[in-house]
């Protein structure tokens, strides 16, 4: 069996993934087909999961290596499984990017890689390649499922359930440590083992909508009296999602400050306070990125000094999912698809965060029903952002960027619409090649 990994380079995120694969039985001896567009970080990934082969796995995998587009096709060529994990222009000088040019117009980010115009700008960019990707794919292993786990998660999910004949799967590290850490932050770790739950919505702003102990009893009243409790007393890391416990009445699952910037509440010009009140970090993703890069040499380096790499199986999806559709043994994920008749109050165009069952049959997301309105109302401003940025890449047309950004809540919360026509024009030509030339 052939699994193929794009963006390889990524080479941490890589060698948790390939890892927990050469950790399962079923999947250990499989040929791992590493794809990127950088020889160094490929070169780097490759001698990393090279030592994890031999000394978990006696190795029993093959490890083969592929660079630049030319050889692209190759390393899709009869793969099973494709891994996604690229980032189209990386830290400079795209991501340094999305982030200044905004500033300059007064809007404040934290992340942008999700929503907002840097979660735009990123999908603009990444949604060429993920075609081509695609159309690679359709003539070289056109059954092969396409695990995506580059972000922004929904409009790239999106674009490939809706335009492409590629079996999509989006996958996120928040959905299965969502309650863990809220428990475990309110105090209330006893209640961990044998809970229930039951989590929907969309990515990065899926919902708690229940959670129960092993006997059955709801959580959710002790959890909103803490949290309010807690968001009163000192400052903390998750005082936005506590928030949302207190306005709207449920927890979702991504971090507070990924979802400061969803919203038209927290980050205004108007009450800066607020930033200070709520503890959110502006300009979070370019500091992780610098530490990131200043940190991966030694980092690689203390990995790699004892020839020693060892790994245990994460909790990351991909592993299991692969496991459970090559053996048949169920498995239970959240995962990102179409909504086809699954949440009945977002649109059926909606790329939606669901309950899944994975086993020989392929993944089968479980109808949610309608959410409770103001959390469906949440999820739906930034779904018609989304849907605008797609049909913006596939119609080539710069109209709808400016309608995306209009709608996107956080922009049209904070500048009128001249400053977002030209904060828009002036990104995309900041991006230059980058980006695909809009009419």
């Amino acid at each position: 069996m052939k699994i193929t990994f794009m963006g390889a380079g990524s080479t941490v995120f890589a060698r948790n993934v390939i890892g927990d694969c050469m950790c399962t039985p079923s999947l250990c001896e499989s040929e791992f087909a590493l794809y990127d567009i950088d020889a160094d970080r490929l070169r780097e990934s490759e001698i990393i999961l090279s030592a994890i082969n031999r000394n978990i796995n006696e190795g029993k995998a093959k490890i083969t290596t592929y660079l630049g587009e030319a050889e692209r096709k190759d390393a899709l060529r009869g793969a099973s499984f494709v891994i996604n994990a690229i980032q189209v222009g990386g830290y400079e000088p795209c991501t340094v990017t999305d982030f200044e040019i905004p500033k300059k117009y007064g809007l404040q980010q934290t992340i942008a890689d999700t929503l907002g115009i840097g979660g735009i700008m990123r999908a603009l960019r990444t949604i060429p390649v993920m075609k081509a990707f695609a159309d690679d794919m359709q003539e070289v292993c056109p059954d092969a499922w396409f695990l995506n786990y580059t972000n922004p998660m929904a409009m790239l999910t999106g674009y490939m359930q809706r335009y492409t004949k590629i079996k999509t799967i989006g996958l996120c590290h928040s959905v299965q440590g969502c309650s863990r850490h809220l428990l475990d932050s309110l105090g209330m770790e006893d209640k961990l083992e044998g809970r229930t739950e039951k989590i929907a919505g969309i990515n990065h702003m899926a919902w708690l909508l229940e959670i129960h102990d092993k006997d059955g009893n709801d959580l959710y009243p002790e959890i909103k009296r803490r949290a309010k409790e807690k968001n009163q007393g000192e400052k903390h890391w998750d005082m936005v999602r506590y928030d949302y416990i207190d306005k709207l009445g449920y927890y979702c699952t991504e971090s507070s400050e990924h979802n400061a910037e969803y919203n038209p509440f927290y980050i205004k010009s108007k009450y800066p306070e607020m930033i200070d009140k709520f503890n959110i970090p502006l300009d979070e993703y370019p500091r992780r990125c610098v530490d990131q890069i200043n940190g991966w040499a030694k980092q690689r380096d203390e990995i790699l000094a004892d020839g020693k790499i060892t790994h245990e199986r994460s909790q990351e999806y991909a592993s299991y999912i692969m496991e459970a559709i090559v053996t048949n043994k169920p498995y239970k994920i959240g995962g990102n698809v179409l909504n086809d008749g699954l949440i009945d109050n977002l649109p059926k165009e909606a790329c939606v965060e669901v309950p899944c069952l994975v086993d020989g049959s392929g993944i089968t997301p479980c109808k949610v029903g309608p959410l409770p309105l103001q959390l469906a109302a949440m999820n739906s401003s930034n779904i018609y952002s989304q849907l605008l940025t797609i049909e913006a890449a596939v119609t080539g047309k710069r109209q709808y960027i400016y309608n995306a950004a209009m709608m996107d809540p956080h922009t049209g919360s904070e500048l009128n619409i001249e400053d977002i026509h030209k904060m828009v024009d002036e990104l995309i030509e900041a991006h230059g090649d980058w980006m695909p030339d809009f009419e």
